[in-house]
């Protein structure tokens, strides 16, 4: 089960609350969460003021050892991985994407890739439709709500999703518009034992978690005896 989640900035938000899940929602466990937020799409009045928030939540990361607690940035899950993310990096580059922060390798032991931000892809480029499964957040200028809503669904996947605003109703609404199983309000992706969790598109089908996801288990047996 593969996500390539979109994080959309309403016009309303609360800049204060999101600083406060950024961290988590991108780069908790390297951004190795199918659910983690992969696309952030901002109105193009506030881009740059989102490109500098972005950069000084991922500035924070500290990389180590997993078992300290002061580490915030975990390793990548093999060498090989951590050699993909860095390679769709140079290709997202390499076909006119910007590099905002990172995009290397950390010298330390163990598969570290630095916190990166890029910016300015577009449909031509081969990365505008993969999921990159490390620590890489992508952030898309957008002119109004309506063409972030259609960037958010540009995607083969349709896991979950976040949208951000101070007004509950207005992000509901935007909500209830995205293509995907799963939609956050406010936060990061969220995982509990009483939310069903699954998508749509090539994301999978079904439901696991929940009530849902017991159903999902058992066989719906119809036996039918027609009247005489």
């Amino acid at each position: 089960m593969s996500g390539y989640d979109a994080f959309i900035i309403l016009d309303d938000a609360d800049w204060d609350e999101l600083e406060k899940v950024l961290y988590f929602s991108r780069l908790y466990n390297a951004g190795q969460v199918c659910t983690s937020s992969k696309r952030f799409i901002v109105l193009d009045k506030d881009y740059d003021r989102f490109v500098d928030l972005l950069t000084k939540v991922f500035r924070t990361a500290k990389w180590g050892d997993p078992m300290d607690p002061e580490t915030t940035l975990a390793p990548l899950s093999s060498a090989q991985a951590k050699e993909d993310v860095l390679e769709q990096i140079q290709l997202a580059l390499d076909h006119g994407a910007e590099l905002i922060y990172g995009g290397e390798r950390i010298d330390h032991p163990g598969n570290f890739v630095m916190p990166t931000i890029i910016s300015g892809l577009t449909k031509d480029n081969p990365i505008y439709y993969q999921e990159i499964f490390g620590p890489v957040g992508e952030i898309y200028k957008v002119s109004s709500e309506e063409e972030a809503i259609e960037v958010a669904n540009d995607s083969n996947y349709g896991l979950g999703g976040t949208v951000f605003s101070s007004n509950q109703d207005h992000a509901e609404k935007v909500a209830a518009q995205i293509e995907t199983g799963m939609s956050f309000i406010n936060s990061g992706w969220t995982s509990l034992p009483e939310l069903p969790f699954g998508g749509i598109k090539n994301s999978g089908y079904g439901r696991e978690l929940s009530e849902l996801g017991f159903t999902s288990f058992v066989n719906e047996h119809l036996i039918y005896t027609p009247n005489k």
